[in-house]
């Protein structure tokens, strides 16, 4: 099969003939979003995985003919958190992509468990690619605080992948004040009227940190007493440094980190998409322009997640 395989981190991918590793059933690849996860890894963030490694979690393609979604997380079924069906928490986890023995889907075909596979309801592939890992990260991530329609809520990168669908399924919600904090002011106000490029003078209930490092700070000094700060996404991989500790301990933050996605709220996903709730945004790169696809998201010139072609 063809593939783009990465040899060395903050390296070219190189497109070549390889074999799919894995356990399962076949599943011929459409289409693969980029994740900001990915980028992390591809910049080394991630020290103890190897390379030679074939990237890729979010991917949609057919199955016996039949178009499906790759749940990307390979759980145990057995440890306490798979019994109590948080299988995102699993001890066991092996996230497709990500480790030697299941390469990902920026190739041809994947081979997975019988059991990841979730049925699409029709054929557009790209936007399930661009939006399902987005719009199920928004669904766990929004379990995690109280929220209702006077919350004053802050998400950080506004104009990523996570973020401008993040901020549709808050609005989704019924959240009235949804702030982005984003430099992609005029693609990001067609998705909400509360646009910000500095924090000073805001407070917020609940901060939604996708872009980490650089910026809790900020969120967390605009955050209000009893607030909740989530931490989703460290787009740089570098170490967090609270600044000013006493500050959180003095406001009685809550600083919370979301897991990615159970099984559920990635099938949850696909019917949202499906029933146009959300609107996926993305742009479209063929797998052998993957490498100009990491320089646009490292750039940050692409408006939403971009999505791989495959065929």
């Amino acid at each position: 099969m063809k593939a783009a395989v990465l040899y060395n981190f903050n390296e070219s991918f190189k497109i070549e003939d390889s074999q799919p590793r894995g356990v399962g059933v076949k599943v011929n690849v459409v289409a693969t979003g980029i994740c900001g996860r990915d980028i992390v890894i591809w910049k080394g963030g991630f020290r103890n995985l190897k390379t030679p490694i074939i990237l890729g979690h979010e991917i949609v393609g057919y199955y016996n003919g039949k178009p499906v979604a790759v749940y990307p997380n390979i759980y145990c079924g057995k440890c306490e958190y798979c019994k109590k069906g948080k299988e995102n928490l699993c001890d066991n986890a092996i996230i497709i992509g990500e480790n030697q023995n299941y390469s990902g889907g920026y190739a041809e075909e994947v081979i997975v468990p019988e059991t990841n596979l979730i049925p699409l309801p029709d054929e557009k592939f790209e936007k399930y690619a661009a939006a399902l890992d987005p719009v199920a990260t928004a669904i766990h991530a929004t379990k995690l605080v109280e929220l209702n329609d006077e919350s004053k809520v802050l998400v950080t990168g506004g104009g990523g992948g996570v973020g401008i669908h993040l901020i549709q399924y808050l609005k989704y919600l019924g959240v009235k004040e949804v702030y982005a904090l984003t430099s992609k002011i005029d693609k990001v106000k067609e998705f909400t009227e509360y646009i910000i490029n500095d924090v000073k003078g805001h407070k917020f209930d609940v901060v939604f940190e996708l872009v980490g490092a650089k910026t809790i700070n900020d969120s967390l000094r605009a955050l209000n007493k009893e607030g909740t700060l989530v931490l989703i996404g460290n787009v740089e991989g570098e170490p967090i440094t609270l600044s000013r500790p006493a500050l959180s301990i003095m406001r009685q933050h809550k600083i919370i980190g979301s897991a990615s996605y159970t099984k559920k709220e990635y099938e949850e996903a696909v019917k949202l998409i499906h029933e146009n709730k959300i609107v996926p945004i993305y742009r479209e790169y063929s797998l052998d322009d993957i490498n100009q696809a990491y320089m646009d998201l490292v750039n940050r010139k692409v408006f939403g997640r971009a999505v791989l072609k495959i065929r």
